[in-house]
């Protein structure tokens, strides 16, 4: 997992605007990197007395920094989508639509589909009020609609998609890989979806 980087994740509303001392920015860094991998494994179910415990700190740490377990999700997952958009914005002018397209579908399907809580994330769940990561979200699908634009116009991808087709099946796929046990599963479920994806005749 990448390094956490506190500039980078402060999404989530905090107590106070004054700045952190150093110890409380250390114990503020502790509980993102926890959280990241908490929810990657659990998604939303994590309790944040866990996320405290893996940390190393206490749960008034932990609150202190992120009042509610919404309000560390979305630091976290902002995070992960932030990074993702990023990812697809620089395959934009990539000299091969085409593989270009697919990289990002094979991203997109094995990151989700590895992690809860981006799992979670493109599918909705408990986001109502995180208006950031609705935000982010849906950055990530302009940045997917146009690589597949790319291919379409390449003739690598079908030209009788478009990109709520394309993200509604990247998020049930993501959420089928999440069932336990179909994690084996996801480079077969992936070469389906490329496969499918594909115009027809297509391979390769």
């Amino acid at each position: 997992m990448d390094p956490v980087n506190p500039d980078d994740t402060e999404r989530a509303p905090r107590l106070s605007t004054r700045p952190l001392r150093a110890d409380a920015q250390r114990n503020r860094a502790r509980v993102l990197a926890a959280a990241q991998d908490a929810f990657a494994a659990d998604g939303l179910a994590v309790p944040l007395d866990e996320i405290a415990r893996r940390a190393g700190v206490g749960a008034g740490t932990v609150y202190r920094h992120f009042p509610t377990k919404e309000a560390l999700f979305e630091a976290v997952i902002l995070d992960r989508l932030t990074r993702m958009v990023r990812y697809a914005q620089s395959l934009a002018e990539a000299d091969e639509p085409g593989p270009a397209f697919f990289e990002m579908l094979h991203r997109l399907v094995t990151g989700a589909s590895g992690s809860r809580d981006l799992a979670d994330a493109l599918a909705g769940s408990d986001l109502a009020s995180a208006g950031q990561i609705t935000a982010a979200k849906r950055e990530l699908t302009q940045a997917g609609e146009v690589l597949l634009r790319r291919a379409q116009t390449a003739g690598a991808a079908r030209g009788d998609i478009d990109i709520d087709d394309l993200m509604a099946l990247v998020t049930g796929a993501t959420m089928a890989l999440r069932q336990p046990g179909e994690a084996s599963r996801r480079d077969a479920v992936y070469a389906v979806l490329r496969d499918g994806l594909r115009p027809p005749g297509r391979s390769g």
